[in-house]
């Protein structure tokens, strides 16, 4: 397929600016200066808003002190951006009393801020814990509620452990997430997965927006390679294979350590690079040594945000191996886009989340789920041929530059907005 037909595959209407003086109240589980993909996709949004003349204002969970290790403060500026800070829990009380008690504190909190910045509109961030007391708070306002869905967080739990798919645990939230998206006066999703999902659960596709995932094109301005990085971590005159992301169990990782120690057996100049870290960092580290490959794999841990773009530089393929799970199946992820704005190849599993993003042999190769044979087999065919390498990075970074940045992406809130505010 043409790369032109290919990017028209992909691109997204765009609904045009609508430049209202609008000030926005985002509640949200957790922000800067704690890093991870839910603060910077946060970080941006408001950058977006900040450009259309609107006031964007944060207000975080207890969840944020939970994690912070730093003194307690009401109010935050980080960036430039402006963040409200709920008191932390005092006591643990049970999971049911924990929860409980965070929305009451969360409620609040939400009241006096409201009082003092006196907001347009209401704007709920996921987890469904942070929609409930903001629905609740709302009525008393006369506000309108955006509920915006990243992900499904009892999917998020059931993968790390914490509870069951079907468990009672499970089944209050979902409940709790379906009541929320029914109560709120528009819901915004992160990918056409979760969507799908809620509109089986009958909230009607007219209360639905994709928001999805952009990427920042100030940020990889600059992605020559980190010559430094190179020299240090012995790679120079290597071809790299890379990740860069969070070790949870579901990235699939371990599939991607055993791939590529059957790739080393007929290619010498392989090196593979995995930054980050999480919870099966030392499982990695166990199977890295049982395959003997140690050697042949730099595990840095996480590394200064200033320095991804020229670590990006470095890498020459880009696996994303998810598993196939319910949560990948829906939720679309952000790391492909950072790969793809810098114009490398990406290798990633056929699931639901990735599809969304890569169209298989124009913008990136789809390997089967869970099947390392398929990942090192999809590895070779692209390390055999320089020239297609080189095709596949330039066209995922056309469609990502074209249909990607968060201006365009985020561009849909101006209509919501408008239509809730009867601006």
């Amino acid at each position: 397929m043409p790369v032109s037909e290919s990017l028209k595959f992909f691109k997204h209407v765009c609904v045009a600016n609508t430049e209202m003086p609008l000030k926005i109240l985002h509640i949200l589980d957790h922000s800067l200066p704690l890093h991870s993909g839910y603060t910077f996709r946060t970080k941006n949004i408001f950058l977006a808003q900040e450009k259309r003349g609107w006031t964007p204002i944060g207000l975080t969970s207890l969840k944020q002190e939970q994690t912070w290790t730093g003194p307690w403060v009401e109010k935050d500026t980080i960036d430039g951006l402006c963040f409200y800070r709920s008191p932390k829990l005092d006591a643990e009380h049970g999971w049911l009393g924990t929860q409980s008690q965070l929305i009451k504190i969360l409620a609040r909190r939400l009241d006096e801020v409201i009082e003092l910045e006196k907001p347009d509109v209401l704007h709920a961030h996921s987890p469904v814990l942070n929609v409930i007391p903001t629905l609740w708070v709302a009525r008393r306002y006369n506000l309108p509620v955006i509920y915006e869905v990243r992900a499904y967080w009892e999917d998020a739990a059931v993968d790390h452990g914490t509870y069951q798919e079907g468990s009672w645990k499970y089944r209050v939230v979902r409940t709790l997430e379906t009541f929320a998206c029914q109560r709120a006066t528009h819901v915004t999703v992160l990918c056409d997965g979760i969507k799908r999902d809620l509109m089986s659960r009958g909230i009607s596709e007219k209360k639905l927006t994709i928001i999805p995932n952009g990427i920042n094109l100030d940020d990889f301005q600059d992605c020559r390679p980190h010559e430094a990085y190179r020299k240090n971590w012995n790679f120079s005159g290597k071809r790299i294979i890379g990740f860069i992301g969070s070790f949870y169990r579901y990235e699939g990782l371990d599939l991607l350590v055993s791939a590529f120690a059957k790739l080393v057996k007929t290619h010498d100049d392989l090196a593979l690079l995995l930054v980050g870290g999480g919870e099966v960092k030392h499982e990695l580290e166990d199977q890295i040594h049982a395959l003997g490959i140690q050697s042949q794999v730099m595990m840095p841990g996480r590394i200064p945000h200033e320095d991804i773009p020229g670590v990006y530089g470095l890498v020459d393929i880009f696996v994303y191996p998810r598993k196939s799970i319910r949560l990948t199946e829906l939720v679309t992820p952000l790391k492909p886009l950072e790969a793809m704005i810098v114009g490398k190849p990406l290798v990633a599993s056929n699931i639901g989340g990735h599809r969304e993003l890569i169209q298989d042999g124009v913008t990136g190769l789809l390997f089967t789920p869970d099947d390392t044979s398929s990942l090192s087999s999809t590895l070779s065919r692209l390390l055999s041929d320089a020239a297609y390498l080189n095709t596949l990075g330039q066209q995922a970074h056309a469609w990502a530059k074209e249909c990607r940045s968060w201006d365009n992406t985020t561009s849909a809130y101006g209509q919501i907005y408008a239509s809730v505010t009867n601006n």
